[in-house]
């Protein structure tokens, strides 16, 4: 399980969450970019969440094996870390989108005549409201989209604006698995927790970027550190809470477990960035306001 965790956090170093931007040009190969897709075959849990909350939904015929939100996807076996092109074309699809281009699979799916629309994970909110806005125009979905995207920016809005900044901000440690992989302000993630007005104890840790964001922490460096609030991101994959995260070497006397400040995420929310992403933000927000820092 660890190895695999390991494996799929770089995976996400060195293409998805340190991308600069969304390149979303689709593969067009025997098909219009004008014509509306309906049977499209989501590869991204994240693209799969976004089509679902533009009222694209009734058009997707199958989702990737991760993809599960909202709960009445047509979930399948498609695997998106290893793509089998002809499995995908089985489902006779007008669009596939994918998060990754992995094995080449936009280049297999365009030698079928499949269009594809590549949308790497974001690296700002900006990002992902493009995304959302890409993904309205190609379903027929737009007006859905835009107000998706207005919703989600006025909440955002209403959650930061009366956050006081003008003190010592609360520090705070990302646990991506229990062996202490997080990330850095540098990170789609790193960057929503500075909405919630946190300062980030592993930005030391990849200061000159190596990891891509994702640093590996040690132990002692965490215990150095003793950040005011610490959230699991693994309470899915790796079973971890409040009781298991303190029960660790040293980890006992850590401010955070000594005040209650150990915060428990839905792996899946605190991961993607689409539209749950102000559920994230909003679970970030409600579990510091108003504690005192110090």
């Amino acid at each position: 399980m660890k190895r695999l965790i390991a494996a799929f956090v770089a995976v996400l170093a060195l293409s998805g969450l340190a991308a600069c931007g969304s390149d979303t040009t689709p593969t067009t190969a025997g098909s219009s970019d004008n014509a509306v897709p309906h049977r499209i075959v989501s590869m991204s849990p994240t693209a799969t969440e976004m089509l679902y909350a533009i009222g694209a939904g009734s058009q997707v015929v199958a989702v990737d094996s991760n993809s599960n939100f909202p709960a009445d996807v047509p979930k399948t076996d498609l695997s998106a870390f290893e793509p089998n092109a002809e499995a995908i074309a089985n489902y006779k699809p007008d669009l596939v989108v994918i998060s990754n281009d992995v094995k080449n699979l936009r280049d297999e799916l365009g030698a079928l005549g499949i269009p594809v629309l590549l949308q790497p994970a974001a690296s700002t909110l900006d990002d992902t409201y493009t995304q959302i806005t890409e993904l309205g125009d190609r379903t027929g979905h737009r007006p859905e989209a835009d107000r998706l995207v207005g919703s989600m920016k006025q909440q955002i809005a209403d959650l930061t604006k009366d956050l006081d900044r003008s003190g010592p901000q609360p520090t705070y440690f990302y646990e991506l698995d229990n062996t202490l992989y997080t990330v850095t302000s540098k990170t789609f993630i790193g960057q929503v927790f500075s909405l919630a007005g946190l300062t980030n104890i592993a930005d030391p840790a990849d200061a000159n970027g190596q990891s891509g964001g994702y640093p590996q922490l040690s132990p002692e460096f965490l215990v150095q550190a003793d950040p005011d609030f610490v959230f699991l991101a693994d309470t899915k994959c790796c079973a971890q809470d409040a009781a298991t995260f303190a029960a660790r070497p040293g980890f006992g006397g850590l401010k955070a477990v000594r005040e209650g400040h150990v915060v428990p995420l839905d792996d899946d929310v605190a991961s993607r960035w689409g539209p749950r992403v102000v559920d994230l933000l909003r679970q970030i927000v409600q579990a510091t306001r108003g504690v005192p820092v110090g």
